[in-house]
């Protein structure tokens, strides 16, 4: 252990997920080592975040405005509605460049475990979007570990009744991947969503 500041600095960077305390470490060290101007910049990039981005009144996204720019975007197809567990998911999905509609930012996965239960999400916002007549398919892209699928299966316990269009983001075996090494929730998956060849 190291005394007052560095180890007070070393703790923090430890609490932020992915740091272990090798790792807080090596950045306090960085840190410590780095110019005065380049710790005042991203102190200044720190502040400024927390100061400027929020959350969007209709996805839950991240922005820096009430509406995101998925949300203000007029191309957009008003019908889907990709729900995810964060935000860093809308990202991925936006890469892909293969989804045109809008998304519901959950804010997590129910998780038991951590003390996360539906009602700590953002399914009460979802249900009112889907009050809107013009949603035509809601597609669940949570993650497909146990959280992901306990949270998925709530919302379509949820919302088959209302008798809008439920679909789950396929999962099986990654391209590149071999057989002999996946698991069999991954295998199985990869059986279940299989297509027929034409």
């Amino acid at each position: 252990m190291y005394e007052g500041a560095i180890q007070d600095l070393i703790d923090e960077l430890g609490r932020l997920p992915g740091i272990g305390p090798k790792s807080a470490q090596r950045i306090a060290f960085h840190i410590i080592q780095s110019e005065r101007v380049d710790v005042t910049r991203l102190v200044d990039v720190l502040r400024t975040v927390k100061e400027r981005v929020k959350f969007c009144i209709e996805c839950g996204n991240i922005s820096e405005e009430d509406l995101c720019r998925i949300c203000r975007d007029p191309r957009r197809d008003n019908s889907l509605i990709c729900v995810v567990e964060e935000s860093k998911d809308v990202m991925a999905i936006e890469k892909t460049r293969e989804f045109r509609g809008k998304y519901h930012v959950l804010g997590g996965a129910i998780s038991p475990i951590d003390g996360i239960g539906p009602e700590n999400l953002r399914i009460r916002e979802l249900m009112v979007r889907l009050a809107d007549t013009n949603i035509q398919e809601l597609i669940i892209a949570t993650d497909p570990n146990l959280e992901g699928e306990a949270t998925a299966s709530y919302l379509i316990r949820q919302i088959k009744p209302l008798g809008i269009k439920v679909s789950r983001l396929a999962s099986g075996l990654p391209v590149g991947g071999d057989l002999e090494y996946a698991d069999e929730v991954t295998l199985g998956r990869a059986f279940e969503g299989r297509r027929t060849v034409e």
